[in-house]
């Protein structure tokens, strides 16, 4: 009666981690969805984009407690987006979105000012030709953010440079990074996924993960190594800050 109630005031719903076997031992956004939806208990409720969904699923995990709650307002908006053919259309809204934001965001952070410049000012990616004239810059970030990683590889020391890694993986998940990418392999489900779209999408990735390290080991290494890890994830907390937000922007610019 309880779990009932909350599922009817999204006040007093808490979204938690992971699927569940039963509503008995709670529910994460796609699960409330199917509760609020009026059908079986599920991650993977029919009456939700596949897109979006699977945006949902990942998102729902990547994100801490407290900001997981954020997703509530969301479950009434999701219900009914599935076969509203709007799914290739969400696919290029997120490829937009790792390109021309998620990317220069870790660029700019590492210190790799004009291709995250670069990368902001193309035009708004929405088919495979004005992607195929993005290749160009994404793949010079690409080189700019190994060669910053590899170079601060080549000073660290073993804790420390552990420490930078691990912190700036989480922090590029954390920011949505995996979520986007997850919907994207739906959107490529519903629609053909060109080589082009994959190549930029590889390309982005690459910048942003070779970035947000160089730009943790940058932190790491200034302090003592048994504060190295703080030190990184200090430096590295407002980009994550930063692209949750915006993601959740893309999340309502998908969902309308």
């Amino acid at each position: 009666m309880k779990a009932q109630e909350a599922i009817c005031n999204l006040d007093t719903l808490v979204l938690t981690k992971g699927n569940h076997t039963s509503r008995e031992q709670g529910v994460c956004f796609m699960e409330a969805v199917a509760w609020m939806a009026g059908t079986s208990h599920s991650d993977h409720p029919a009456c939700v984009s596949p897109v979006l969904g699977a945006f949902l699923r990942r998102w729902n995990d990547d994100l801490d407690d407290k900001s997981r709650q954020k997703l509530k307002p969301y479950i009434h908006r999701v219900i009914g987006t599935a076969g509203d053919r709007k799914d290739e259309v969400r696919g290029w809204m997120l490829t937009d979105w790792m390109i021309r934001v998620h990317t220069p965001a870790w660029l700019d952070l590492a210190g790799i000012k004009k291709p995250a410049a670069l990368l902001r000012t193309l035009h708004e990616l929405t088919d495979t030709t004005g992607l195929v004239a993005a290749q160009a810059p994404i793949d010079r970030a690409r080189t700019k953010a190994a060669a910053a990683w590899d170079a601060a590889r080549a000073v660290a020391w073993d804790t420390a440079w552990a420490a930078a890694r691990a912190v700036a993986w989480d922090a590029a998940w954390a920011a949505a990074r995996a979520a986007v990418r997850d919907a994207a392999r739906a959107a490529a489900r519903a629609a053909a996924w060109d080589a082009a779209r994959a190549a930029a999408w590889d390309a982005a990735w690459d910048a942003a993960r070779a970035a947000a390290w160089a730009a943790a080991w940058d932190a790491a290494r200034a302090v003592a190594w048994d504060t190295a890890w703080d030190a990184a994830k200090t430096k590295l907390q407002p980009t994550v800050v930063e692209l949750q937000k915006s993601a959740f922007e893309l999340l309502d610019r998908m969902i309308a």
